[in-house]
């Protein structure tokens, strides 16, 4: 099992799908920490983080195994993307949850200024500039759509964004930077109005 340390990541991968498990323990130990520090610090709870860490590895296993893993030089962004994947599902599951009613109560609780910051009203223009962007945000190259949505949905710093993605944090910066501008230059020529 030594011998297989000095082997780089997709060497083990390739071992590993021709069924040797020494070569994926190695995989394992050498991405565990990071990975588990990169769900833990996007969910913030310890239980949940071993959830998605477990299961991260349990996608990655079938799909090795089911031969979906190309050899790209990027085992290390390609697990965090199955992590990233799952972080994502989970915060979307979260959000269904959290819905309640309206309906058994005699006063509107939704649109009473009282009990909330905005009204219904205003929500929704929110939710229809938040849909406007995420139409934008389609239209961007891949390697700016994946900053701006690491940075502005998964919170991420753009130290983390660098490491996630295999760039320099000045590359990560640029791109986010390119992004907006193409963002504000889509929108004027589809004559979105991105303010509320």
């Amino acid at each position: 099992m030594d011998t297989y340390k000095t082997l780089i990541d997709e060497e083990l991968v390739v071992l590993y799908a021709q069924g040797n498990n020494d070569a994926f323990d190695i995989l394992l130990n050498r991405h565990k920490q990071s990975l588990f520090n990169y769900i833990f610090y996007s969910v913030r709870n310890n239980d949940v983080a071993e959830d998605i860490f477990q299961e991260t590895f349990m996608k990655a296993i079938t799909m090795i195994r089911q031969g979906r893993y190309t050899e790209t030089g990027k085992f290390r962004a390609w697990i965090n993307r199955i992590a990233h994947n799952l972080i994502i599902d989970y915060f979307r599951q979260e959000q269904n949850e959290k819905t309640i009613s309206n309906d058994e109560y005699e006063t509107d609780l939704f649109n009473n200024p009282k009990f909330s910051d905005d009204t219904i009203e205003m929500e929704l223009v929110k939710a229809q500039i938040l849909n406007d962007v995420k139409k934008l945000i389609r239209f961007l190259p891949e390697s700016q759509r994946e900053v701006l949505e690491m940075r502005y949905y998964q919170d991420m710093s753009f130290k983390e964004i660098a490491d996630t993605t295999g760039v320099s944090i000045n590359t990560a910066l640029g791109r986010m930077r390119y992004a907006i501008l193409n963002m504000r230059r889509l929108a004027e020529e589809h004559r979105m109005n991105l303010v509320y």
